[in-house]
């Protein structure tokens, strides 16, 4: 696995270093290289994870997993809020699955969280299909040892994760330009939650520069809690509805400007 990991490696980078003479003119993806120079580290990635949860946002209070990809969907760094063993296992790889979909459908001039993406693609909906097209790649997803998931070792960092997911807790990352640079994935509680975590761990890496979207009032990238009915017989007035989840989560949202 490892050697294959390698070798798969050294033909991207042969094939990316060709790309690039053929096409220095061309404008390049931000980098993880360039969310390090936003002053984003695991360090600071892990303390804005746990002071989020600390705050309290209206689901289960489990700790946490936090993904953040480059524009190429390349994962630059994966935390968690708690100890080894404390956080669903499960959940980190659904961050950076929700990092890499935010990021994909996201653009420089509009974002789409996660959350947003939940009433198109639902059977009927307009995007109905979607969570299905990029799928994980599961060579890297579970490579290594669970002893380093979390760190800066993650065996996830450098790799592309590939995926798509459709309800609460992955966002773009903008900087005050605004400069799209990735997208940010959170997993652990109820997805409602993990918006509400995300949220505020963007605003605290001060990456929260949002140009436009469908939430809240269509400024931003805000969860819409506008879904009637329920048992596949359901609707959303604004077409990117995303269901409660049985807290306090919609309150808070309402109260950090989540959406709501």
């Amino acid at each position: 696995m490892k050697k294959h990991k390698m070798i798969r490696r050294a033909l991207s980078l042969t094939v990316a270093l060709f790309g690039a003479a053929a096409f220095a003119s061309s404008p390049a993806f931000a980098t993880c290289a360039d969310i390090a120079a936003a002053g984003v580290t695991h360090g600071e990635l892990t303390t804005k994870l746990q002071a989020a949860v600390a705050a309290g946002n209206g689901g289960l209070g489990f700790n946490m997993w936090a993904t953040i990809v480059d524009r190429d969907g390349v994962v630059c760094l994966v935390a968690k809020s708690g100890a080894a063993g404390t956080q669903w296992p499960g959940s980190r790889v659904i961050s950076a699955q929700k990092a890499n979909t935010a990021n994909a459908f996201s653009l420089p001039g509009f974002a789409l969280s996660t959350a947003n993406l939940w009433a198109a693609t639902q059977p009927g909906g307009s995007l109905f299909g979607l969570q299905e097209s990029n799928p994980v790649d599961t060579e890297f997803a579970y490579d290594g040892s669970s002893a380093t998931w979390g760190t800066a070792a993650d065996d996830l960092v450098g790799d592309k994760i590939g995926g798509v997911n459709v309800f609460g807790g992955g966002l773009a990352l903008y900087t005050v330009a605004p400069n799209l640079l990735g997208g940010l994935g959170v997993s652990g509680d109820t997805s409602c939650a993990d918006h509400n975590i995300a949220w505020r761990v963007r605003d605290a890496l001060n990456l929260d520069h949002v140009p436009d979207g469908v939430g809240n009032g269509g400024v931003n990238d805000g969860i819409i809690y506008d879904i009637t009915g329920s048992h596949g017989n359901f609707a959303s007035k604004s077409g990117f509805g995303h269901p409660l989840c049985g807290g306090t989560e919609r309150n808070v949202a309402r109260s950090i400007g989540a959406g709501g």
